[in-house]
């Protein structure tokens, strides 16, 4: 059984791991530039955005992923690097091939990743002149700093931890993210960086970060677009000398799942301008598909939200939304519950006291939960409100 989440601790509490963070100019005074080590070559997996504009740095991550070893993380904020052509690709190159002479790697053994605004030219320049003190302050205590560097409009530092205990002893996992606009991750701007200290090989290291990354990261939404940067990258150092496997490897699956749940959640709570964490739990469904299908409809839905936001309880904006999903099901079946109220039951209004859903929409977090009668299928997926806080920042961004 895995112990409680830690929030002050992030990708460097797994042993082996060092980070550390610096302003190098690409943004006005607030830290912009990141990097993870290990100290040793680590097995590394990643899961990636399957925008087709991705940007250039996911090009290059999605390339030395497949080295047999990484070293090291080189991340900044404040420009995406994304469509930027062969110019852009080249600017990742020399920040890879710098920091991996600085850490005394092979270019294939770092990984890239930025995130900021799309079309403008990365500034290499100033990360290639930040990398000697970027290496130099490398420490244990760097965490925190790293977790701060990697935001946009992101308004809190988002890292977790836990120790997992295994057969024969503890491991350790932490992470750290960032992501507050442009998220509904398909593998946004989403940057998931993780670390454990246990012994794990690629094949089965990918194979659950794939899985969790599916309960997780792409189970949110904030305003139904994907980014071209996404990138969620799981680094396995091995320092603690356990290997993971047999029973161990559920017990270490769920840890991780349960880590990159959390940090994905945040992300909800985080979204730009949001006012409420909103749960959408779709139920009864001939398949797992046909629910997600409908759980996204709704949760993406500018009707929904905008209603969540005002606090206007209006359930016909939800079964509206269920039915042009493009999922069949009988409507004189459907029924909605707010926050355990029922608020329509097949398909018509159940007659609950206005002044009672208004109470549930005025609440920080909601439950909104759909259940058709046709199946045993069910999903969730994590969203936020829209308000005008969201049209604020986004018609400012750039």
């Amino acid at each position: 059984m895995d112990s409680e989440l830690l929030d002050t601790q992030g990708v460097t509490y797994p042993r082996g791991f060092r980070a550390s963070a610096i302003n190098c100019g690409i943004r006005k005074d607030r830290l912009d530039l990141a990097l993870v080590a290990a100290d040793t070559p680590a097995t590394a997996a990643g899961v990636f955005t399957r925008n087709l504009c991705c940007a250039a740095p996911v090009l290059l991550s999605k390339r030395h992923i497949n080295s047999e070893h990484v070293r090291a993380i080189v991340v900044n904020s404040g420009n995406a690097n994304a469509a930027t052509g062969d110019r852009g690709l080249r600017a990742a190159e020399v920040c890879a091939g710098e920091t991996a002479r600085r850490l005394g790697c092979t270019p294939n053994e770092v990984l890239v990743a930025s995130t900021g605004v799309i079309g403008v030219p990365l500034p290499f320049e100033k990360i290639v002149g930040g990398l000697d003190a970027l290496v130099q302050d490398l420490s244990v205590g760097g965490g925190a700093a790293a977790a701060q560097a990697i935001l946009t409009t992101d308004t809190f530092v988002k890292q977790r931890a836990c120790d997992v205990r295994l057969g024969a002893g503890s491991v350790r996992i932490g992470g750290i993210a960032k992501g507050s606009g442009m998220i509904m991750p398909d593998m946004a701007t989403l940057l998931g960086f993780i670390t454990t200290d246990a012994a794990i090989d690629r094949r089965r290291l990918q194979q659950m970060l794939a899985r969790a990354v599916a309960t997780s990261f792409n189970r949110i939404t904030v305003d139904g677009d994907t980014s071209t940067n996404d990138m969620v990258v799981l680094l396995a150092s091995g320092a603690s000398g356990m290997a993971v496997s047999g029973a161990d490897e559920e017990l270490f699956r769920s840890a991780l799942e349960r880590i990159c749940t959390e940090l994905a959640r945040l992300i909800v709570r985080d979204g730009e301008g949001a006012t409420k964490f909103v749960t959408v739990r779709v139920e009864g469904c001939a398949t797992d598909r046909d629910a997600d299908t409908i759980a996204r409809a709704v949760a993406n839905s500018p009707l929904v939200k905008t209603a969540l936001c005002g606090c206007n309880p209006n359930w016909g904006r939800i079964i509206a939304a269920v039915g042009r999903a493009g999922v069949a099901f009988d409507p004189n079946r459907i029924s909605v519950c707010l926050n355990g109220i029922l608020a329509c039951s097949n398909g018509m209004n159940a007659g609950a006291a206005k002044p009672v859903l208004d109470a549930v929409f005025k609440e920080k977090e909601i439950e909104i939960r759909i259940v058709l009668d046709a199946g045993p299928a069910s999903a969730t997926i994590w969203t936020c409100d829209l308000s005008h806080g969201y049209v604020d920042i986004n018609m400012d961004y750039s």
